[in-house]
């Protein structure tokens, strides 16, 4: 996939296209060759699913017309599939209905803040939840994310959605589409992910506690502290924890995993904090380059 150019963004997803996806005579397959005309990337879901049907699931997308048409001939039930940010332009704030609660709630207050009010159009869900577009304007990374105990997600870079005119079969047995409820009247803005994270679920900021040993500390309680540092001190803190790390002899491969995840939840993104953790490495070990991050290999999770 290739990123689509964020100043096309608004050109491709135009408010024409998005009620053409949402009229009632719309079907899946006719909707994904109005997207790949518009070069805006699709996949194929399962029917009455979510799942995706090829190999590499959202990473498969493409608007080549002729891949798109063999996908909906080989499944002409399939729902539709869209990668979220930079590649197709979207981000998309996810509001979960289910039985452990609404994430109206946390909607609600960062739209009086100002976090979510500049949506580009809204999709009502199947389970009676919302989904809120927003057009990619900048280049800047902004990662998926989730917030649980807000029951609201953040689909972005490395993400994906289900779009109309798609349905899904529900907790009840019943089947339901996702409907488009509204369009914006007002102009469009993009969203800053990492800013609506931080304002739902608040990073905690202090200082590394005094007793924090400069050699082997816990990863766990390393990671902690990653996790929580403020915009400013994010890679210092990620390539200080990394040296702890690499002085106590943990393999890189060990803190790739556990310092990553920390570092994505401060705010860092994927590339940024492997080359951070890499360099510590480097300069650590001064046994030259590592080898590239990977998953933890189950005899390294048990030493933590």
């Amino acid at each position: 996939m290739v990123a689509m150019d964020s100043s096309t963004a608004a050109t491709r997803w135009s408010p024409q296209l998005v009620r053409d996806l949402a009229a009632p005579n719309a079907s899946p397959a006719s909707a994904t060759r109005d997207l790949a005309a518009h070069g805006i990337p699709v996949f194929p879901c399962a029917p009455g699913e979510k799942r995706p049907l090829t190999p590499h699931g959202f990473h498969d997308a493409t608007s080549d017309p002729g891949t798109v048409s063999r996908w909906w001939s080989m499944w002409p039930s399939a729902n539709l599939g869209i990668p979220t940010g930079a590649v197709s332009g979207i981000d998309v704030v996810d509001v979960d209905v289910h039985v452990g609660g609404s994430g109206f709630g946390a909607f609600g207050k960062a739209q009086h803040a100002g976090f979510v009010s500049n949506w580009a159009w809204q999709v009502r869900t199947p389970s009676g939840g919302l989904h809120a577009y927003f057009l990619r304007w900048h280049g800047q990374e902004h990662r998926s994310w989730q917030l649980p105990g807000h029951h609201l997600d953040f689909r972005g870079d490395g993400g994906y959605v289900i779009a109309p005119p798609s349905r899904i079969v529900v907790a009840d047995g019943s089947e339901r589409g996702y409907e488009l409820v509204a369009l914006a009247s007002h102009q469009p803005r993009s969203i800053d992910g990492t800013a609506l994270r931080n304002f739902l679920d608040p990073p905690q900021r202090h200082t590394p506690p005094p007793d924090l040993p400069s050699a082997g500390a816990r990863p766990d309680k390393l990671a902690a502290w990653v996790a929580t540092r403020p915009e400013g001190d994010r890679n210092g803190g990620l390539f200080w924890a990394a040296c702890r790390m690499a002085e106590s002899n943990y393999p890189f491969q060990t803190a790739a995993g556990v310092l990553g995840e920390a570092a994505q939840h401060a705010g860092l993104s994927d590339r940024e904090a492997a080359a951070t953790i890499r360099s510590a490495y480097r300069i650590a070990t001064r046994l030259g380059p590592v080898n590239p991050a990977g998953p933890t290999r189950a005899v390294e999770a048990v030493t933590l």
